[in-house]
């Protein structure tokens, strides 16, 4: 029997461990390449097969369904993730429809018994009798609104897209909608945020960033390629990101002997800026992580910094962030909250993160970020800056949580972000008329990152 390519067959291992086990695909991925040593070509089509499936797996569990003529959810699931990896090369790709049937035959006899791998030939052979077009035609025929006919051309949740539709309304935006779900689904560029005081932009032989002053971004390639990534110089981190630490730290002068939190540090890309901006302006940065796993990726994402230098050297605690408030009240100058949220703004990087929420899920998140933004207020010294900073646009995890937070303590108050953002940027971000930011894929080549400063009177 001759074997599946090597690119997708770790294709379907990663989609497969996505569904299976909850498996982050921008972790895993790397990871299998790296054990793999597929050629540049290779790795760039297990890139694109893995994430394109993901992407489009609402979309294409249509059309499997009326193919199959049965129900997606009647079929075996890792025979439906073969069917998905097949759909993306055959409605999406420039890939020939023989290579794509034969390849997915031959992964199907991998995963499946006999008669699944029949059923797969037959599926696929029905799927390449029509055109793209007319399958696009009869999927958009089965929407009952408008809102559902993006839902499932742009293959978004409908829960979704009414949330962002309601964030854009409230901008006034609300035609951006279709704008927004398109640029959830293309590729983002690689974005690089330079350390200040240990590199620059310029050395990095990339792009400069549109907006942040110590970013850059690649076209493509491995960024491990660059010395400034290898020694940690400079990181991997969405220039939404970058933006969102350099609110906090640009904000206002830095006095010497401030004290700085990260609330909820993990992984570590906000904390190194954060850190780098804090021994710049003799700041000492207290980075906190709950999860044991993920402070150590702190830790590791700090780990340039040089412990035998007369700098002020950032300090990882392993704690509740809910607890921090009472256990150091008014203890830090400035509090960076980036809370635990739904990634709902980062769908280009983490596509599975659609189809892995459901809208109770945002509930139960609302109550976590309610106590951490409390726990952060009780924590902030008097005349603190505070940065309360979600990867989700959805009011519910933005607006709404620091409207209540407002309701529930006297002397804190909103600060004008957009402002300060305005100050901090190389070129002018087109933002709401708030007090608040919200940045936009479509709109800002960013993922859709929500920050709001408060400061203690």
């Amino acid at each position: 029997m001759s074997q599946p390519q090597p690119a997708r067959r770790i294709a379907l291992d990663v989609i497969m461990a996505v569904r299976d086990s909850d498996a982050y695909a921008n972790l895993l991925l790397p990871v299998r390449l790296g054990r793999a040593k597929l050629s540049e070509a290779d790795a760039g089509l297990a890139t694109e097969l893995t994430y394109g499936t993901l992407r489009m797996q609402g979309y294409y569990d249509r059309i499997i369904a009326m193919a199959a003529n049965r129900e997606v959810e009647k079929i075996d699931p890792a025979i439906l993730d073969v069917l998905r990896l097949a759909c993306h090369q055959l409605l999406s790709m420039r890939v020939a429809q023989h290579a794509a049937v034969d390849e997915s035959v031959q992964l199907a006899k991998t995963v499946g018994s006999n008669s699944a791998v029949g059923f797969v030939n037959g599926v696929l052979r029905t799927i390449t009798r029509t055109d793209t077009d007319t399958w696009r035609t009869r999927v958009l025929a089965e929407a009952g609104s408008g809102e559902e006919a993006l839902a499932l051309e742009y293959s978004h949740p409908l829960w979704v897209v009414r949330a962002f539709r309601q964030v854009l309304v409230a901008e006034g935006r609300e035609a951006e909608l279709e704008a927004l779900l398109v640029a959830d689904n293309v590729a983002p560029r690689v974005s690089l945020a330079a350390l200040p005081g240990f590199a620059t932009p310029e050395e990095l032989g990339a792009y400069p960033a549109q907006y942040s002053p110590i970013g850059a971004v690649l076209d493509g390639g491995d960024p491990l390629n660059l010395a400034a990534v290898r020694d940690g110089k400079a990181r991997v981190q969405d220039e939404g990101s970058q933006l969102a630490a350099l609110a906090l730290t640009r904000s206002r002068p830095i006095t010497p002997g401030e004290r700085w939190l990260d609330l909820c540090a993990g992984p570590g890309g906000k904390a190194a800026v954060l850190a780098a901006e804090a021994r710049a302006g003799g700041a000492t940065l207290i980075a906190n992580e709950l999860v044991p796993a993920r402070a150590e990726l702190v830790r590791n994402a700090l780990a340039v910094f040089d412990p035998h230098s007369s700098d002020p050297i950032p300090e990882v605690w392993e704690g509740d962030g809910t607890l921090v408030g009472e256990q150091h009240p008014q203890s830090f100058d400035r509090i960076l909250l980036d809370a635990p949220c739904t990634g709902l703004g980062a769908l280009r990087r983490r596509p599975e993160a659609r189809w892995r929420k459901q809208p109770s899920d945002v509930a139960g998140l609302g109550a976590l970020q309610t106590k951490l933004l409390a726990s952060a207020i009780e924590a902030l010294k008097p005349g603190g800056l505070l940065a309360y900073v979600t990867c989700s646009p959805h009011a519910a995890e933005t607006k709404a949580i620091v409207a209540s937070a407002l309701r529930k303590v006297d002397g804190v108050e909103r600060v004008d972000t957009p402002a300060v953002l305005q100050s901090i940027v190389k070129e002018p971000l087109e933002l709401p008329a708030a007090l608040h930011a919200q940045l936009w894929p479509h709109r800002h080549g960013t993922d859709a990152m929500f920050i709001q400063l408060l400061a203690k009177v």
